[in-house]
């Protein structure tokens, strides 16, 4: 099987498996605990704050060790939002992860107004529309920093400015641009960022949210004893210092690995464009991180070519893991424009240390054939019709 779906999990890596196995048997104590092997635990878990904050310029104190990116959306939008008094409208996309939109959903539920703001057809979001949609009972914006489905990512940093000027919390899902794009919470006026394991090596089941303590120079009645992420539990110390582990890996190898992968991406296409069967790619490479790669063949369904990859030995999908089984089309696409046929036609291939060039033939052949035997079909029925 030839892996393609590194946006929706990575393998673990075997420096991380060690490291996971290593803490599980030596340091298995509860970090609440006082005893000696409370504390043992407790210096790794520190250990591994140090690491993440490390990797995105911001103190350990500030590292809250989560579930995974779900848990941390939430609880990163709901910690700002009760951080301030401000008001009760907040803004977000319309091409979303649906865990933040989930949450967003849950706000309006809430009774708070929610603006989703559209995107051109790359999946850019138009900061003059941003400018027009706020006002001045605006209390937070979630925009994520890279799209899961077609690689695009947004200018935070630009983003995160016009917000400042407003007052205006800001939290961003950066999970898809983790360890991939440069996060220094010092420049980017940012309040809060989610980021997760499983998407760079580590293990399922954790994540992280950085959380700026000073969010509450944003709220109109400042109340410092409101700020920060409300979670309680035993921490998962093993999962937690394997995903440090990870964090420190792919940050030290990012440059050379994303180079790599955009020339693997860059070849790919090339020779996808050489088939004789139409494709299109969706969203513009040169905003795009290099490991995602959205497309569609005009003619047959995303769903059907997924399956029949599978077959074949490809693993792809046909957009985010948590849409998966819905009847409904793709919601990037829908945002970008696309009609409901071609958003049913899109595919995602992503790509990480399992994915190289020699692998590049056998993908075009087994594309090939798929394409070719579903179209003789499409054709022969036709022909009979």
């Amino acid at each position: 099987m030839i892996y393609l779906d590194h946006a929706a999990t990575t393998q673990i890596s075997d420096e991380a498996l060690e490291v996971y196995v290593n803490v599980a048997k030596h340091y298995f104590g509860n970090t609440n605990s006082l005893h000696d092997e409370g504390s043992a635990a407790k210096q790794i878990l520190e250990a591994s704050a140090k690491t993440i904050a490390s990797t995105i310029n911001a103190r350990p104190q500030d590292i809250f060790f989560t579930s995974g990116a779900s848990e941390g959306n939430f609880l990163a939008i709901y910690s700002l939002l009760r951080a301030s008094s401000k008001g009760g409208h907040v803004i977000t996309t319309q091409v979303e992860h649906s865990s933040v939109e989930n949450v967003y959903l849950k706000l309006e539920e809430d009774g708070y107004e929610v603006t989703r703001l559209s995107t051109d057809e790359s999946g850019i979001i138009d900061i003059e529309e941003l400018k027009r949609s706020i006002r001045e009972e605006t209390v937070l914006v979630s925009i994520q920093h890279v799209n899961s489905e077609i690689g695009v990512f947004q200018d935070i940093k630009k983003i995160g400015a016009l917000l400042d000027e407003h007052d205006i919390l800001f939290h961003s899902d950066c999970v898809q641009s983790y360890g991939r794009l440069d996060l220094d919470i010092q420049v980017l006026n940012i309040d809060a960022i989610t980021v997760s394991s499983h998407k760079i090596y580590g293990p399922k089941g954790v994540g992280a949210v950085w959380i700026d303590p000073a969010a509450d120079r944003k709220a109109v009645i400042p109340n410092p004893d409101k700020t920060g992420v409300i979670r309680q539990g035993t921490d998962d110390v093993p999962a937690i210092a394997a995903f440090a582990t990870a964090a420190k890996l792919i940050h030290l190898n990012k440059e050379s690995e994303q180079k790599r992968l955009k020339s693997f991406r860059n070849e790919l296409i090339n020779e996808l464009h050489k088939m004789e069967f139409d494709v299109k790619i969706v969203g513009d490479t040169n905003k795009s991180v290099p490991n995602i790669l959205g497309l569609r063949f005009p003619g047959i369904e995303g769903q059907y070519l997924m399956l029949e990859c599978n077959q074949a030995g490809l693993a792809i999908s046909t957009g985010s893991a948590c849409q998966v089984g819905s009847d409904r089309p793709n919601r990037t696409m829908s945002a970008l424009g696309k009609s409901e046929q071609e958003a049913r036609e899109f595919i995602r291939l992503s790509f990480g240390t399992a994915n190289n060039v020699g692998q590049i033939p056998q993908i075009i052949e087994k594309m090939s054939v798929i394409l070719e035997r579903h179209f003789d079909k499409v054709n022969f029925y036709r022909k009979k019709g």
